[in-house]
């Protein structure tokens, strides 16, 4: 057994953060409505929507992904798809597609411009191609159920909305990787709170790369994804860069509306995140480290505790077990994530602790980051932040 009282205070403050985000998470998550209850537009009042996807080597998932696109129930709409330099088949499954629809217009990128990466590109070259009154970017693998565009839509239109973003389901193949899918969910949940996302005196925002839809001028006004061109995390920063333009927000769960899948392995999500999570945190060091001490110290060590602490600082790191496991439980009964797997929480953290770690030595290591086959140095990076991105 292990006592000590820096260890008590560390177990007591692991339960009093638990059990007050558990309340604050939980009656925030209550208020978010889903997709699939939103009534749909008629289509009469069906403004012409365009749906704007970049696709880079997505052979293996783009069809189905595209082909539920354009065969979506909505009057007036269009998809732009962007293939940004595929080594694969993309290109010609794209082109096979449009032939067989009128509603599907494909470009082709040989080359990328200097300081952009190379989604953030192929959205902007679609969103200036597109005609629609309201603008949908989305994942070239996402695949949506009929009529989730109408719903989507009667919702903005009701709401008064510029921006609504959707959680879709995740396609997790294995335990581990829903696991590490549902602990994801419960961190950015905690440091999104996305149900916050609709007040216009909160700074919170939401993006998700799934579903983004954006009345045009409000994107036209906020700079586009020109305004953002080397941001790694560019859901997110064009969510933020819209309400900090002033734009009206709102998030729905997009639970049997909208399914992605997420990666094909642990490893694979180890190392997409370690390219975008320092984005997400601004480039700070500081904000890293606060972000590994209260992952290790307060997700981590309470599960150990539980085992190797005496008296009551085993019992307050039993509280902090439990509401965490509650939350995950909570969070994920929105997803396709089993809740009892909780129980490899601790395994999770520990993964995401080393995400942290291998995300922001390796951009100063190196110098900066390597994205879909194109190296950005850090200075760059940085330096393509909008204000207010």
């Amino acid at each position: 057994m292990i006592e000590s009282p820096w260890l008590t205070a560390l177990a007591s403050l692991a339960a009093l953060y638990w059990t007050v985000t558990v309340l604050r998470v939980g009656r925030g998550m209550a208020g978010i409505e889903f997709l699939r209850d939103q009534p749909p537009v008629v289509d009469r009042e069906a403004p012409e929507v365009s749906i704007c996807v970049a696709a880079r080597n997505e052979e293996g998932k783009v069809a189905d992904g595209v082909r539920s696109m354009v065969e979506m129930e909505y009057p007036a709409l269009e998809v732009v798809a962007v293939d940004d330099r595929s080594e694969d088949a993309t290109g010609e499954i794209l082109d096979r597609l449009a032939a067989d629809s009128e509603r599907l217009r494909v470009l082709h990128v040989e080359e990328l411009p200097s300081g952009w990466l190379g989604k953030n590109h192929a959205l902007q070259r679609a969103a200036d191609e597109a005609r629609g009154e309201i603008l949908l970017f989305t994942d070239a693998d996402a695949v949506f159920a009929p009529d989730a565009l109408r719903r989507a839509v009667g919702r903005l239109r009701r709401e008064n909305l510029d921006h609504l973003t959707a959680a879709p389901d995740l396609d997790m193949p294995g335990p581990l990787l829903g696991a590490f899918a549902g602990t994801f969910q419960v961190y950015f949940t905690q440091f999104a709170e996305p149900w916050k996302a609709r007040d216009p005196e909160s700074d919170r925002h939401v993006g998700v790369g799934a579903f983004n839809l954006v009345r045009e001028p409000a994107y036209r006004d906020a700079g586009g994804h020109a305004a953002i061109r080397t941001r790694p995390d560019d859901d997110m920063r064009l969510a933020r860069l819209l309400k900090t333009n002033g734009a009206r927000a709102d998030v729905v769960y997009g639970t049997g509306q909208i399914r992605v899948p997420w990666y094909d392995s642990l490893g694979e999500a180890v190392r997409g995140l370690s390219r975008s999570l320092w984005a997400g945190l601004d480039y700070s060091l500081a904000a890293a480290a606060g972000s590994l001490l209260v992952t290790l110290g307060l997700n981590v060590w309470p599960w150990i505790g539980v085992v190797v602490s005496p008296g009551p600082a085993r019992w307050l790191n039993l509280v902090a077990v439990v509401a965490s496991a509650g939350l995950f439980a909570g969070t994920t009964r929105y997803s396709s994530v089993r809740p009892w797997l909780a129980v490899l929480w601790p395994v999770t953290g520990l993964v995401f602790a080393w995400i942290t770690v291998r995300s922001t030595a390796g951009a100063l290591i190196r110098g900066g980051i390597e994205w879909r086959g194109t190296f950005y140095p850090l200075e760059e990076l940085r330096d393509g932040r909008a204000p207010g991105s």
